[in-house]
């Protein structure tokens, strides 16, 4: 399977919201970093009814997990930029991969190379 993008944790946010803008981009196959997961699922105040229909969400993407070359890529995003950890594992994935990343976050837009697709919430 083809992957077209990477998607970062508010794009998936905005899917589980059913916003509009969004729903363009759900023609597409994309993946998720194994770090949208965990912030998905571990934000504090989820209620079980979310929980399940993120744990839904999350079941019909590819994830992809941490692995060396995302660690070292990590690990340069850190040096390079003011960007925090989950961002800078989110942007080395699509670094890593060749892949765009989607998302809302403008703070992106600082890292070279990086091929981003900017919402405009």
């Amino acid at each position: 399977m083809k992957i077209d993008f990477i998607a970062d944790s508010n794009f998936l946010i905005y899917v589980h919201e059913g916003k509009e803008l969004i729903a363009p981009f759900l023609e597409y196959n994309f993946a998720i970093s194994f770090i949208s997961e965990v912030e998905l699922l571990g934000f504090n105040g989820l209620n079980k009814t979310e929980e399940v229909k993120l744990k839904s969400l999350i079941a019909d993407c590819f994830c992809i997990d941490w692995n060396s070359k995302i660690k070292e890529q990590t690990i340069e995003l850190r040096k390079n930029y003011a960007i925090k950890l989950p961002d800078a594992i989110i942007a080395a994935t699509s670094l890593v991969f060749d892949i765009p990343l989607i998302s809302a976050d403008k703070g992106y837009s600082k890292i070279k190379n990086l091929d981003l697709i900017l919402i405009e919430i």
